[in-house]
């Protein structure tokens, strides 16, 4: 692990999709919404407050990536035929970690994925921390694009 692995961080709002990611270790992303592609050594999991109470509102868990393959969603989910068509990414991963503690989103911010660096993840609190600008983490625009 180094400052600056890049992390990318999924919502996930089905317990469905949660179990396939704790078990089968693998996360589907629509290719639509990441067309440059996914650019990350770790992948990490936001939980969302209306399926996960418990959990739910935080970043709870990270794994390191071990691939990514560009498969079709009825290939992925055969029994969902919805947008059966559309690619997917199935990033496939190391089994999950907790994250200790989790990342909360105390301004309960929306989104759907955010990029940030590994030295941000590990020291960070809130969401706002995973945007830090702060001298003594990498740069994250750079370490984005992959520079």
């Amino acid at each position: 692990m180094y400052a600056d692995d890049r992390v990318l961080i999924g919502v996930v709002k089905r317990k469905k999709d949660y179990q396939i990611a704790r078990q089968e270790h693998w996360y589907r992303i629509p290719q639509q919404r990441m067309p440059q592609g996914i650019n990350a050594e770790y992948i990490s999991f936001f939980l969302s407050r209306r399926s996960f109470r418990e959990r739910g509102g935080a970043i709870a868990c990270f794994a390191r990536i071990t691939g990514i393959e560009l498969v079709r969603r009825a290939d992925l989910l055969p029994g969902e035929t919805r947008r059966g068509q559309e690619l997917y990414y199935k990033v496939q991963f190391r089994q999950l970690v907790d994250k200790d503690p989790p990342i909360s989103n105390d301004s309960r911010r929306a989104f759907s994925f955010i990029r940030t660096t590994w030295d941000r993840f590990v020291a960070a609190t809130t969401i706002p921390d995973l945007y830090s600008r702060a001298e003594h983490y990498v740069d994250r625009v750079t370490t984005a694009l992959g520079g």
